[in-house]
């Protein structure tokens, strides 16, 4: 099967050849979900429909966008190539709004599966129209297509990360029609230092049953290196790996061959702004970057 290329408004793939890697295939893949992450994802997307949106969901889709995941992705694999010139990476970028349809989930996982996993929906209650649905998931369908493709190329000779980002604190906001209403009530000064606050990172490997699906010589590795950059690493502390995300799938098929990580966006936005497209930090992206670059060595032997 070839690897995908880009499609547009669908997925961005972009490769990182080391200086001696030639053309053999990826040996690791970063894939970013959520990777729309600009106003103008949204308003590509938000023009085009008939369902009627909610009014200001723009804001949801900053709140809810993974902002700075991208800019971590290039980093870390410029930074691998860089340290392994007979290796490659492939960053697979999605371009569509998960504000619209979630492209890391089971879109016919129940609202019930949803919760349990404590991750938004898959389709957006307020996407009803027909016709828009039909188009999402034709949307979705592709980018999903297009990450199978690259998992098949890489995962025999390599490993996957799943790149996220989350908000600093854990804002418990109901997904429905009063998002943007009640998500602003829930950013107001008096009351947003009162939701609980995040690890800075938290590596999601661990399902219901607390079984984990991380290479512990991987793990072993992240929590030295971020710790000697002063960074904080949970696992599993904010939501578990659950069935309605396919970073399950990945998971369960590839064990001790994914990483499902979700970084704190202030940690890498200059400044974090809930409500707007964020400015990315290079010094802040690269403190977050070195560290997990090097700790992916704990997946293959040394090159020579």
């Amino acid at each position: 099967m070839p690897f995908p290329e880009s499609v547009p408004s669908i997925v961005d793939v972009e490769l990182h050849r080391g200086a001696r890697a030639g053309d053999a295939p990826p040996s690791l893949l970063l894939e970013v979900p959520h990777g729309a992450t600009r106003t103008e994802d949204f308003t590509a997307v938000a023009e085009g429909l008939r369902s009627p949106l909610p009014d200001g969901l723009v804001d949801f889709f900053h709140v809810n966008t993974d902002a700075g995941a991208p800019e971590l992705a290039d980093a870390v694999a410029r930074r691998f190539v860089e340290a392994h010139p007979d290796r490659s990476a492939a960053v697979l970028r999605c371009r569509i709004p998960r504000t619209f349809i979630d492209c890391n989930r089971r879109i016919d996982a129940s609202a019930d599966d949803f919760k349990a996993g404590k991750v938004t929906p898959g389709l957006m209650p307020w996407v009803t129209d027909p016709a828009d649905r039909a188009l999402l998931r034709g949307r979705y369908d592709q980018y999903v297509a297009a990450v199978r493709a690259a998992t098949a190329a890489v995962m025999p000779v390599g490993g996957l990360v799943m790149m996220h980002t989350y908000a600093p604190r854990d804002v418990d906001v109901e997904v429905d029609a009063d998002i943007v209403r009640n998500l602003r009530r829930a950013y107001e000064p008096e009351v947003f230092p009162t939701w609980p606050l995040r690890p800075e990172i938290d590596v999601i490997g661990r399902d219901l049953e607390k079984r984990s699906y991380v290479s512990p010589a991987l793990l072993d590795a992240l929590h030295q290196g971020f710790a000697r950059a002063g960074i904080t690493l949970g696992e599993g502390a904010t939501y578990p790996l659950h069935p309605s995300t396919l970073a399950y799938d990945a998971a369960v098929r590839w064990p001790a061959r994914t990483l499902c990580i979700e970084v704190r966006r202030d940690l890498v936005a200059d400044p974090f702004e809930p409500f707007a497209q964020m400015r990315i930090g290079g010094p802040k992206v690269d403190r977050i970057a070195a560290p997990l670059a090097a700790a992916l060595d704990a997946w293959w032997p040394p090159t020579a």
